[in-house]
């Protein structure tokens, strides 16, 4: 379960997002003051009174209206001006409540949950002009705009760090890939609006309408210069996302990710990079060299404990590659393009100040074989794999809290799930789905034994433990007779009638031991001969007392082309370094930032009216929507990176509070206005019983949203 943060920074998000509420509020309070209102009541947070100050009494525990009450046996808001003076007592309490999620202001002769309530009071506010009611609805959202106005400028002047619009990794099958759109490639703008940061481009891909393509132009690098390129990439909505998207993932610059979330998966993914003299799959090898010195690595070269990992690793800088020095994660991948798979030696400068040389092992770039019918409730659609063939799923860390802990063990191979034999990732996925919170019976390889176990499924469809695929066991799952979009070109085993779990014993008699050595062993066989028409493979099928054969393999011009382009990659990809960054500000220059500050409130307004449009087509999932919880959820993990983004964060807050107050629904303030535009028009009010339900009605609406919004927080901390 995801942690809140720390209380630190729990308590700067929640004093900062009190304070967007009590400004809103008190926009109301001056202009009711302006026009004359008489105030009651001015409260920030919601609930019991902690504090509370009334001219003539000063700051005390809890309201002072009690104490008014047994000194004249009314409430403050009865008495009259006169009482109030002989009482040497302000008309206005100033509060602050229990729960800072929220704030009033109260006027004499306004109830919401009352509209018809009124009062003869000249100083009621049922009593002032219609546009003086008109100011004090519309100041609370007003002093809002202003208030992000104004932090955006803060936030410019000192500089704010951004993930930058360049792309890192491109997902296969997925739009960008079948736009063109390449690693390196840096975005300046997306339909004619220039891009700024990388989340300007996410943003802009979300809120697509269906079915239109973005024309986006972007700056590729080709050598020593550049050129500019104009591609159109359609986006599709992301299942687990829940927004449309185009499958991209930011450029990597070359520390490693320091993030809390992200130290548990990390420690794995340097253990299967070769850190610790160990290769992809966990097995020590004596063609990785790993980290020599004894101080940092455990006994034998074997990995650390995780203590020393903690204050070493996390964090840590990639600084040479072959003796040269490095500035981007992509010298990485160039390095593994000629590395021909073997270990890439790398020199990188720990937490602690200290260097270390590393090997990092290098893995295939697979084919993406592209499912042609694909389930509706899928995440993924493609598998990556050879010639039709694709391996097993393999179980990689079962974290202690995982409802599977003691059931799966890290590294079992999967050979069965529930009636399938040889499952692929995409087979594997849903049967687990379909057994939401029910046990799941599976057949696994663990080590050299057959194991038969029954895994618990919690409610979310997730056994709770991280899936990879079993590249070091040479069986293949349920092969690919036909791939790609429909009507699916057939692949080259697709007349061989391979079953599920038969084991890859050779390739033109090169015997293999994993799937790296299919790899290595079919680019030789290109290597030495571009124009082979075929390639044997032997087999073992998976039943009882079966004897190898062999298969003969066809390749013709197409698949030959396929496979030229494939070539390795670092084990250790760019989703484990901190993104590459770009610094949005004013350089010091005050209008600059008022210019700044202006612009990115003005696109605040419009991307949450933009959000609110895409949820009602369907294309922004409902359970993308974040309520207060989540909100100081992401908070806390913003106030991680800096008080400059925290400000930031807390201006689009601001205006998000400002739209969505301003929205026509009763009990906000966009529906006391579109009241107030009715009187206006008509010279008299909505009726009572109209105003109360409408008011119901609006009250059940954020109830509801509340409750949604509630829930969805709720499943990201504990999923």
């Amino acid at each position: 379960m995801e942690t809140l943060g720390t209380g630190a920074n729990i308590s700067m998000v929640l004093i900062g997002f009190g304070l967007l509420v009590a400004v809103h509020e008190l926009g109301h309070f001056l202009a009711a003051k302006w026009a004359g209102v008489r105030v009651d009541g001015f409260a920030v947070g919601m609930g019991p009174v902690v504090l509370a100050y009334r001219t003539g009494m000063g700051i005390r525990f809890g309201s002072t209206e009690p104490s008014i009450k047994a000194r004249t046996g009314k409430r403050a808001i009865q008495l009259s001006e006169s009482e109030l003076a002989s009482l040497q007592l302000g008309e206005t309490e100033y509060s602050l409540r229990l729960l800072p999620l929220g704030g009033f202001v109260r006027m004499l002769g306004q109830d919401d949950l009352d509209p018809g309530a009124e009062s003869g009071d000249p100083r009621s506010y049922t009593r002032i002009a219609v546009w003086k009611r008109m100011i004090i609805v519309s100041a609370g959202v007003t002093f809002n705009i202003i208030l992000a106005i104004s932090m955006f400028v803060i936030a410019f002047m000192i500089g704010v760090r951004f993930e930058a619009p360049i792309v890192g990794v491109v997902a296969p099958s997925d739009p960008a890939a079948k736009a063109g759109i390449l690693p390196g490639d840096r975005v300046l703008s997306i339909d004619g609006v220039s891009v700024s940061t990388f989340a300007d481009l996410q943003i802009a891909a979300a809120m697509s309408r269906p079915d239109e393509p973005l024309r986006m132009t972007i700056e590729r690098q080709i050598g020593s210069s550049s050129e500019r390129i104009q591609l159109d990439v359609l986006p599709k909505h992301n299942t687990i996302a829940g927004v449309m998207s185009i499958g991209i993932a930011p450029a990597a610059s070359t520390r490693l990710l320091s993030d809390a979330e992200a130290i548990p998966f990390l420690y794995g993914a340097l253990r299967r990079a070769g850190f610790w003299n160990e290769t992809p799959d966990g097995v020590p090898s004596d063609r990785s060299w790993g980290i020599r010195s004894g101080m940092l690595g455990g006994a034998n070269g074997m990995a650390p404990d995780r203590s020393v990992f903690d204050e070493n690793f996390h964090g840590a800088s990639l600084l040479t590659i072959d003796g040269q020095s490095v500035r981007t994660y992509e010298a990485l991948d160039d390095a593994s393009l000629v590395s021909n798979g073997q270990s890439i030696a790398t020199r990188w400068s720990l937490v602690d100040g200290a260097e270390a040389d590393i090997a990092i092992s290098c893995v295939p770039v697979w084919q993406v074989q592209e499912y042609t019918v694909k389930p509706s409730d899928a995440t993924i659609d493609y598998e990556h794999g050879l010639l039709g063939l694709s391996p097993l799923v393999k179980i990689g860390r079962v974290p202690a809290s995982s409802p599977s802990s003691g059931i799966l063990m890290e590294d079992d191979v999967v050979l069965r799930v529930a009636e399938i034999a040889g499952p692929r990732q995409m087979e594997f996925r849903l049967a687990v789905q379909e057994h939401a919170g029910k046990s799941l019976q599976l057949k696994v390889l663990r080590g050299d034994q057959v194991v038969e176990c029954e895994a618990l499924v919690g409610r979310d469809g997730k056994l709770g433990v991280e899936v990879a695929n079993a590249w070091g066991t040479p069986i293949i799952a349920r092969p690919f007779a036909v791939t790609g979009p429909q009507p699916g070109v057939a692949t080259p085993v697709a007349t061989l009638d391979l079953m599920p779990l038969t084991r890859i014993e050779a390739i033109d008699g090169k015997a293999i031991i994993d799937w790296n050595d299919l790899f290595r062993a079919l680019r030789g066989v290109l290597a030495s001969n571009p124009a082979t028409s075929q390639v044997t493979l032997t087999v073992t099928p998976p039943t009882p007392n079966a004897i190898a054969e062999m298969l003969a393999v066809p390749l013709d011009a197409r698949v030959r082309a396929s496979l030229s382009q494939l070539r390795w990659r670092s084990s250790l990809g760019p989703e484990w370094f901190t993104p590459a960054e770009v610094v949005l500000s004013a350089e010091g220059d005050p209008l600059r930032a008022v210019s700044m500050g202006f612009h990115e409130t003005k696109k605040m307004v419009l991307m949450t009216y933009l959000t609110l449009d895409r949820l009602f087509r369907g294309t922004v999932g409902v359970s993308q929507l974040r309520g207060p919880v989540g909100i100081v959820h992401i908070g806390t993990r913003i106030a991680d990176r800096g008080m400059t983004y925290l400000v930031f964060f807390l201006a689009m807050i601001s205006v998000n509070l400002a739209v969505i107050n301003f929205l026509p629904i009763p009990i906000a303030d966009g529906g006391l206005m579109v009241f107030l535009i009715y009187e206006r028009l008509r010279g008299r009010p909505p009726s009572p019983s109209f105003q109360n339900g409408a008011m119901l009605a609006g009250l059940v609406l954020v109830g509801l949203l509340f409750a949604v919004t509630f829930y969805n927080d709720m499943l990201r901390l504990i999923s």
